[in-house]
């Protein structure tokens, strides 16, 4: 009799899973490029070959930086938190497929009912009442397993767990999101701080100037070759040079101390790495950005909004499931005797099968699978939102790239025609050839080219960042890390 109920349990779960073969809902197909609006090449830059940007900051050849950028990508708080929901969609995807499996759970007993009338001995107490203890009594032992079973008939619980695994692969790149903005922003702000140094650089040798003029100017004075209007413009002159050090001095500190934060540290924590004064990184003049399609491969937020639009495509099934019958299977075996020997003699067991059925709710159920609608036309409109802002992105800071490094090229030219201009005022105003004015003129136009120099380096360096992190750079697109391993890049094939 047993071997029949097993049989039939395990005839209603097979007849279960034949059904459940039977899946509603959109099947989810990934977009053309074409589809998503995405041209053949970049309208500002030649089609080239994409180089491997995993670690682009080892091309600008300066350790600190290497090893801060390295360091946030270890540290980072926000790194932290994203490993965290990486984790959490890890487990859901766990939870969601355990719903594709029975549920199974066992019980076991024991019981003495003891007899306390006859059979045992008796005795008469001092009132005369007489007491009998009883001998009797008898075990009890029970043993009972039961199953439970949704089946899914129409896929409510296949397309769950595809949508948690969408989730999952989308959270990987999500986390990939972040790490490329972490590493972007450290390394622009490291950037930043070089250039503040270089300033402040520039404004302490034109004070030294300054005070020369100065010098000489009342000197000049005392000997009544000028009047004392040539010392007050080289005192006004000095002073105005000196009041953009606090400046600049608050800029340097702002920038080391987002660096620390960066790196989840406190804010003055990187003050002695970062004090000794080095020059603005330098990159490599041009980058492969290769094509669009390109971009679409390399960038984690594009996969992560197409890991989304999936998701949302699945539930969508899950939504139109709930408009048809839902199966529930279960079952128990139980066994009772008197000793652990005899606990296989006598097995009952039941089976249930059940159909569910909503027949009126007001319209509920078609209206969430209009919602799960909406919420994939909105998933797609997304995904190309996020592929067309990525596109402009790179196109953005190619032309960046480009016109810094033309500024850098005629700051050049402007900061040695200056320089040999004030060489030439500072000579001629000690041998009284020129009046103060033309000098005063010329150590401004200086210090202008001098930082405008410096500011277009810094802005080449910061416009290349910028393009490494706009096609996608900074991830290894095989690994993403979860906490305490590296996982697959592909949550799908775990």
């Amino acid at each position: 009799m047993s071997r029949v109920r097993l049989l039939l349990i395990a005839s209603a779960v097979s007849g279960g899973l034949l059904l459940a073969g039977c899946t509603v809902g959109p099947d989810y197909h990934p977009k053309a490029a074409a589809e998503l609006g995405v041209p053949n090449a970049y309208s500002v830059t030649p089609a080239t070959t994409p180089e491997d940007l995993t670690r682009w900051w080892q091309k600008f050849d300066d350790p600190v930086l290497g090893q801060l950028v390295e360091q946030a990508a270890a540290t980072n708080l926000d790194l932290a938190q994203s490993v965290a929901r990486l984790r959490q969609a890890r487990e859901s995807l766990i939870q969601n497929r355990a719903s594709l499996l029975p549920t199974l759970s066992g019980s076991a007993g024991y019981q003495r009912n003891e007899n306390v009338r006859g059979g045992g001995r008796s005795f008469t107490l001092p009132d005369g009442t007489v007491v009998d203890t009883g001998g009797g009594g008898a075990n009890s032992f029970t043993v009972g397993a039961s199953a439970s079973y949704q089946v899914g008939v129409f896929g409510e619980i296949r397309r769950t767990v595809e949508a948690s695994r969408a989730d999952y692969a989308a959270s990987g790149y999500d986390y990939a999101t972040v790490l490329i903005s972490v590493e972007s922003e450290v390394a622009r702000n490291y950037v930043l701080a070089r250039l503040y140094q270089q300033q402040l650089a520039n404004a302490r040798a034109s004070l030294a100037i300054q005070d020369d003029n100065l010098e000489i100017a009342g000197f000049r004075v005392q000997a009544g070759l000028v009047s004392s209007v040539d010392a007050e413009q080289a005192r006004a002159q000095r002073a105005q040079t000196a009041a953009t050090i606090p400046s600049l001095d608050q800029q340097y500190a702002a920038a080391v101390a987002r660096i620390g934060i960066l790196t989840g540290q406190a804010p003055g924590a990187l003050r002695p790495l970062m004090a000794p004064v080095k020059a603005i990184p330098t990159g490599p003049a041009a980058v492969g950005v290769g094509i669009p399609g390109d971009t679409l491969r390399q960038r984690p937020d594009i996969r992560s909004a197409e890991r989304a639009l999936a998701a949302a495509t699945a539930r969508i099934g899950v939504a139109k499931a709930q408009l048809y019958p839902a199966l529930a299977i279960t079952g128990n075996l139980n066994t009772n005797a008197t000793s652990i020997g005899n606990i296989g003699d006598a097995i009952t067991g039941s089976l249930f099968a059940g159909l569910t059925q909503a027949i009126f709710n007001g319209g509920r159920l078609r209206s969430q699978v209009r919602t799960s609608e909406a919420a994939a036309d909105g998933a797609l409109a997304l995904y190309k939102s996020t592929v067309l802002t990525a596109l402009e992105d790179v196109e953005n800071a190619v032309v960046a790239l480009q016109t810094a490094q033309e500024r850098e090229r005629q700051f050049a030219i402007a900061l040695d025609a200056s320089n040999n201009s004030a060489i030439l005022s500072r000579s001629q105003y000690r041998t009284g050839l020129t009046d103060f004015t033309t000098l005063n003129q010329q150590e401004t136009a200086l210090l202008s080219a001098r930082n405008g120099a410096t500011q277009a380096r810094a802005d080449a360096a910061t416009a290349l960042i910028a393009l490494y992190a706009a096609l996608g750079g900074g991830w290894d697109p095989t690994v993403i890390p979860e906490a305490p391993f590296r996982a697959p890049t592909n949550p799908e094939a775990r």
